[in-house]
């Protein structure tokens, strides 16, 4: 249906290399010469992957991991990827670097995204569109700008 999903707990094949982890992403998948430029794109974007290609997923940092599970999905060629929590328990300049990449990935690919994450202001930052909910209510949308400039949003739940 053209939706790959990122869940959360990385959910890597832990006793599957990065290469094999990458070529499950496209396993529904025929056109061998777009898969095989597919993984040159990945690599562009996750040079540690290339760098472990050959690594068990499994001793992978969990940052890593990261970056191959959202590998895994973009193999799929999706138009939509659905992202669940992908900074939990991860180091500060990792979830950036993340992040960055993600930013990438929306603006020169045009790939639509579907984030789900606690770390409203990085949340905020990568989004054009945000839901803000609370104990499973929706509290406030719009535009992820003018949610991040509002004052009673930023006090209460942005820290700020």
């Amino acid at each position: 249906l053209g939706i790959a999903h990122v869940p959360d707990g990385r959910g890597t094949f832990s006793h599957l290399t990065v290469e094999e982890n990458l070529r499950l992403g496209a396993y529904t998948r025929r056109d061998r010469a777009a898969v095989a430029a597919d993984f040159a794109r990945i690599y562009g974007y996750f040079p540690r992957l290339q760098e472990r290609h050959r690594q068990q997923a499994g001793t992978l940092s969990g940052g890593e991991q990261q970056m191959l599970a959202i590998g895994r999905a973009l193999m799929m060629r999706p138009k939509l990827l659905l992202l669940d929590e992908p900074s939990f328990g991860l180091a500060p300049l990792i979830v950036r670097e993340i992040f960055r990449i993600l930013r990438t990935i929306n603006e020169s690919e045009g790939m639509s995204m579907l984030l789900v994450e606690q770390n409203a202001n990085l949340a905020l930052e990568l989004a054009d569109k945000a839901y803000l909910l609370e104990t499973g209510a929706l509290v406030m949308s719009g535009e992820a700008s003018t949610i991040a400039g509002d004052e009673t949003v930023r006090r209460v739940y942005l820290g700020y």
